[in-house]
Formats: C-alpha cells, structure tokens, sequence
C-alpha cells in the first residue's frame, strides 16, 4: 500500500459506524417509551435513583475517556515512551479522596446539583458563580470534543467533516433528551464495550503485522520508549547507589508531575464535576456509590493499558519514520487514525470498528455534558427562582438537554473557524477551569472558618491564576522557535558505565533553565488543577479571616467533613489496635437547627458540633430549594 497514498472507508466500515449511531440511538429511544417515559425530574436526571454500581462505573470511566484521549494517548506514548502510564499511580488517591470524603457529603445532603452545596456551605452568589463557571467550561470542551476526532477522521479518510459532527451531535442531543440519564448510562455502558474492542482488535492485528509480541518488545525496547522513572538521578556515594526522582515541575511529565499532579486533575474530575456527582447521586444507595467509585480503578487502568499498548504497537510498526516526519499527516493529533488506516486497511471492517470506537469516546463525553449542562441550569438557575409543575418542569429539562445540543453544534464551528493552535489553547482551558472550582469546594468542606466573601474572591483569584498561567505559558511557547530541553521527555537508561553521572533529562544547565516569569510559564500543564485550586484555598482563608471567619453556629450541617476526628479516631486505631473491637464513643447528635438566609444552619454550638458529620439515613437537608 502506498502510505502517502489517499485512504478510503469500504461499505462495511461505514455499515459498523452507522450501527453504533443507530444502537446509540435505539437505547434512547427505549428508555424514552418505557417504565416511567421520563415523566419527572427525578426519572429523567437522576434515573430515579435506581443505578446500580457496575454500568454506573463504566458510565463514571466513559465520561472523561474521550475521543482526545483515545487518539492523543497513543500518539503521545508513540512519540516520548511508556511515561505517560505513571498517571495511572494518580487514579489511586483520585478515587480514595471522592469515594471516601466528596461522596459521603454530598449523597447525605441529598443534592440535585453538586452546586447547591456551595449555597448551604456559603451563599447564593457562590453557588451562581460555581454553576456559571461551570457552564462555561462543559460547552468549550464539548464543542472542541465533537469537532477533534471528526477533523482528523476528515484529514485521514476523506470522511465528510461536517457530516461526521452532525451525526455525532445530532443522535447524541435526541439519545440525551429523550431518554434523559438511564438512556445515558446504558449508552455508555454499550459504547465502553465497543471503545474496548475497537482498541484491542487494532492492538492485536497491529502485533501480528509488527512481527508477533516478541519483535514487538524488541523494537520498543531498542527505540528507547519503556520508560522509566524520568528525572531519576543516579549517584555512587561510598559504593552504594542513591536513586532521587526530580521534582523540578517545568518537566512536561515525570512520576511526580503524572503521580502527584495527576491527583488533583482526577479530583477535579471525579470529585466535583456535576457529570460525576450527578451518577454518584443516582445510585440507589451511598454504599452503591461508594462501590462505583471503586470499580472505576480497574476501567481506568485498562483503557490507559489499551492506549498505552497501541502507542507501543504503533512504534513497532513505524519506528522512527514517523508518518508526520515524512508529512504523510500535518499533525500527531491523526496518527492513530493514520496507523488504522494504513496497517489495517486490508482488514475490512476493522478501520470502520476503531472510528465506532473512537466516536463512542466522544458519544460518551457530549451525553454526559448534556444532561449535566440541562441539570445545572435547572437546578441552580429556573427552579430557585420559578414555581412550576412537575410535567413542565420535566419537558424544560427536556428542551435544556436538546438546547445545549444545538450550542455546542456551533461551538464545533466556531472551534472550525480558529486556528490550531487557538485550538490547542481551548482544550487547555477545560483543565484550567477545573482547579478552581476543585479549591471552592475544598475550601467549603475541610476549613469551616471560610465564609462567602472568602470563597468568591478565591474563586477569582484561582480563575485569574489559571488563565494567567495557562495562557502566559501558551503565548511564551508561541513566541519561542524552540522548545526548552526542561519540556520534554528522555529516558536514559542508568548502567554500570553511566553509574557515576547524573542521568537524564534532570541535569540542565544552570544558565539555559528559565527564571522569572518565563520559569513560572514553563510549569507543567499537570500541575496546573494543583496551583490554581491551591490559590483558591489560600486567598479564600486570607478574605475570611480578613473579614471575620464563619462561626460554628453559621455553619450548616453536613457541609463540613469532620478531618480532625477522623484524623484523632484514625491515630487512636494505629496507635492502640484492640480499640477497634471496642464500641466507639458515644458522639453528640444536633437535633436543633435554625434558618439562616434561607439555609438551613446548625444551632450555635461548640467546635466540635461544627464537625458533625451526617449520619447515612434518607433524610433531605435542602428543604430551602424550591420543589417543583
């Protein structure tokens, strides 16, 4: 086959796309006239509390494993080595963090949005401020989301853009309003299983034309790209061997910024994200919730596995003759769906499997976004403010999921009149916007001394930092012809003959390494969730204590996580044992609460009351939201 040759879909790869648009659809279509029909807002956002914790899992993985992750991993993998997968260390705490801390305090409160926390922790203008930012962020990321793979699958096939993103957005927007988040949830369960064959039928096809699982190894191994920890440093010191890990953060990706920084980016996602919150608040039970957050883990690792695998197949397959070096393809962005087209085309069908894959990714993210986009308007913004009937408020939910559709349709094409790398600056976005809002809430549920004045301006502040940040960064790389050294990432394998020098991509000179604001640009965009929730929890502790700290008795139950005595109970159990087999102490019970602004609040109390933590029974503590 000629590689710089044009590459055509057969009749069959187009009939296996079209049957993921029609089963998608089909699934939709189900939910929509059967059981409840979607005749309440608890049906069709909340699927009735009902979900049980497997397909919410696989949900809770689809929602973020989208088609940039699909095709950017491998290419990534491809180009810098096995790297990439020490983010799978950051899944750990990712996961510990919401399913023990963020869960337990927002099913207790029995939340319809994650943002009305931020009312009964603060005030009205905060939760207006969390939605408002959130909104923002959800319609960028799926206007770019919808736009990318269709784009690339345009430059490498000839598939008609624009007929790709109407199909896309299209079937998703009419699934997502009729069938409401049941229809969602199971179309990501279905999309998941097609993501995870499409990916594992090109790996193993990819294997056999690389020469079997052998060769493949020894060309990945020879090319230098199984990585080890980067930015290790190797030192003899009296004939013994000391291995430090750099933490130098203007390194684009080693363990620390993957393992480390990862953790704030998953908190980010799987901790406050309405997407998430909104499937935890859908289980039936917070034991159920709790368990989905668990099986999570295994999903993640193994489509991290799968995209790490195929970047290794595609090595094998290429080496370093690289189809964007040889301007067979204009960016990595289209390597994956190059590689496909090139080393399986004579496989029908097999190309027509993996952009069923690649487009169930994005199916998965933009439903998601929608009914979450059609929540929080609800929720946060007509309903506190509108009475109405339960019939039109489901029928407006309705037409909010199906609104937002029709946005990010022309988000897409506004995303198609920028450049590229304007592009590259709108997906940055998505991951700048998300600290903040990490930080409001932290600030809220670990420091009961923050007030409302607190959280706005920290929220401003993270917002300005991120942006600062982000796009400074952006600009400083764009006015510079070259790349840093500092910004990429080389494996130097450490052998008895290199042993006594400092290996790897760690040791630069003192003179070439950027200082000022050009050092502070060059922070790796894996930190960024972590500086810039960090900003919002800092200046909203300054503003509170500047403008007089929340009193314990203005803080409404539920709304604070008790750590200092999960912390004292959890040294009191490392210390002494046997203590867990006796009873715990009694713990004193708030029976009385007062309306304070319209929040529901704690009577005054000591510092311990304001720790209380609720308790796991069916009681709602919202009775302040107007019902509908």
């Amino acid at each position: 086959m000629d590689p710089s040759g044009p590459k055509y879909f057969t009749i069959i790869d187009y009939v296996i796309f079209a049957l993921l648009l029609v089963a998608s659809m089909s699934i939709g279509l189900y939910y929509a006239f059967t059981g409840g029909r979607q005749s309440t807002t608890q049906e069709f956002l909340f699927a009735d509390r009902s979900m049980k914790c497997l397909p919410l899992s696989l949900s809770l993985m689809a929602t973020f494993q989208s088609a940039v992750a699909v095709i950017g991993t491998p290419a990534e993998v491809y180009a810098n080595g096995t790297q990439y997968w020490f983010i799978g260390c950051s899944y750990i705490l990712g996961l510990l963090i919401p399913a023990h801390i963020f869960i337990p305090v927002f099913y207790r409160l029995h939340l319809t949005s994650v943002y009305q926390y931020l009312e009964l922790r603060f005030c009205k203008a905060v939760r207006i401020c969390g939605t408002v930012t959130f909104i923002f962020q959800m319609v960028i990321y799926v206007g770019v989301g919808i736009y990318t793979p269709a784009l690339a699958l345009n430059a490498v096939t000839g598939f008609h853009l624009w007929g790709a993103v109407l199909a896309t957005g299209l079937v998703c927007t009419v699934y997502t309003a009729l069938g409401g988040l049941k229809a969602v949830v199971w179309t990501d369960v279905f999309q998941t299983v097609v993501m995870f064959t499409g990916q594992l039928a090109v790996i193993i096809v990819g294997v056999q034309q690389a020469g079997g699982p052998s060769e493949v190894w020894v060309k990945v191994r020879d090319g230098g790209r199984i990585s080890g920890f980067d930015g290790v440093m190797v030192h003899r010191s009296h004939g013994s061997i000391r291995v430090r890990l750099n933490p130098d953060p203007t390194v684009r990706h080693t363990f620390w910024t993957l393992g480390v920084g990862g953790v704030f980016l998953m908190l980010s996602l799987y901790g406050v994200n309405q997407a998430q919150v909104q499937r935890y608040l859908s289980s039936r039970t917070e034991k159920e919730a709790v368990m989905s957050c668990y099986m999570v883990f295994p999903c993640l690792q193994v489509a991290l596995m799968l995209s790490c695998l195929m970047g290794l197949v595609m090595y094998a397959c290429y080496g370093n003759n690289s189809p964007l070096e040889q301007q067979y393809i204009k960016s990595k962005d289209q390597m994956v769906l190059y590689f496909v087209m090139d080393m399986l085309q004579n496989f029908p069908g097999l190309p027509g499997l993996f952009v069923a894959c690649l487009f169930s990714a994005s199916l998965s993210t933009i439903s998601s976004a929608f009914n979450s986009l059609a929540t929080v308007t609800m929720e946060d913004l007509i309903k506190p403010h509108y009475s109405m009937t339960e019939a039109r408020a489901t029928l407006l939910s309705k037409m909010l999921a199906l609104s937002y559709g029709i946005i990010c349709l022309a988000m897409a094409y506004v995303v198609h009149l920028m450049n590229s790398s304007v592009l590259q600056a709108a997906l940055s976005i998505f991951g700048m916007v998300g600290g903040p809002l990490l930080g409001l809430f932290c600030l809220g549920i670990f420091f009961p001394c923050a007030n409302s004045i607190g959280a706005v301006i920290g929220l401003a502040a993270g917002l300005l930092m991120a942006f600062w940040v982000g796009i400074g960064g952006f600009l400083a790389r764009m006015s510079s012809s070259v790349v840093p050294p500092f910004n990429s990432t080389n494996t130097v394998a450490a052998t008895p003959d290199n042993i006594t020098i400092t290996a790897v991509t760690a040791v630069i000179d003192a003179a070439s390494r950027p200082v000022g604001l050009d050092g502070f640009y060059s922070l790796s965009y894996m930190w960024y969730s972590a500086l810039n929730s960090s900003t919002v929890v800092l200046i909203g502790l300054i503003i509170s204590f500047m403008t007089g700290p929340t009193k314990g008795d203005d803080v409404a139950s539920g709304t604070v996580y008790p750590v200092v005595r999960t912390a004292r109970s959890l040294l009191f159990k490392l210390v002494q044992p046997s203590a867990c087999c006796t009873s715990p102490p009694e713990q004193k019970q708030i029976d009385g609460h007062k309306e304070i602004n319209g929040n529901v609040k704690e009577d005054a109390g000591t510092p311990e009351e304001t720790e209380t933590f609720l308790s796991s029974n069916p009681v709602s503590h919202l009775e302040q939201e107007t019902s509908v």
